[in-house]
C-alpha cells in the first residue's frame, strides 16, 4: 500500500521533500517513522534521539488529525493515509 508523507521545516529539508512510501498491509505509525528514518542518515537523525526513541519535538499528524505519542505504535495506516511530520512551532 502506498502512505504519503508530509514533512515541514529543518524535517522537510532532513527527509528531502514530500514522500510516497511503499508499505506493507498492517504497517503501524511507528513502522512507518522507521521507513521513513532509513531513507537518508538526516532524516534518522532528525526523527530520532541516539536511543532510538522519537524526538520529543516532532508533532505527527494521520489525515489531518493530531496523532498522540503513546497512539503510534498500535495506529495501523490504510492505503491512501497522509502522515505529516512537524517541528515545534515558535515564534511571537
Amino acid at each position: 500500500m502506498q502512505v504519503r508523507v508530509r514533512a515541514f521545516a529543518r524535517l522537510r529539508e532532513a527527509i528531502g521533500g514530500d514522500l510516497t512510501l511503499e508499505t506493507p498491509q498492517g504497517t503501524t505509525m511507528s513502522g512507518l517513522l522507521a521507513a521513513v528514518g532509513d531513507v537518508s542518515r538526516d532524516a534518522h537523525e532528525a526523527l530520532f534521539e541516539e536511543s532510538g526513541e522519537l524526538r520529543g519535538y516532532v508533532i505527527l499528524m494521520h489525515n489531518g488529525r493530531r496523532v498522540r505519542r503513546a497512539e503510534a505504535a498500535t495506529l495501523t495506516l490504510a492505503e491512501g493515509d497522509e502522515v505529516a511530520l512537524f517541528p515545534p512551532v515558535a515564534g511571537g
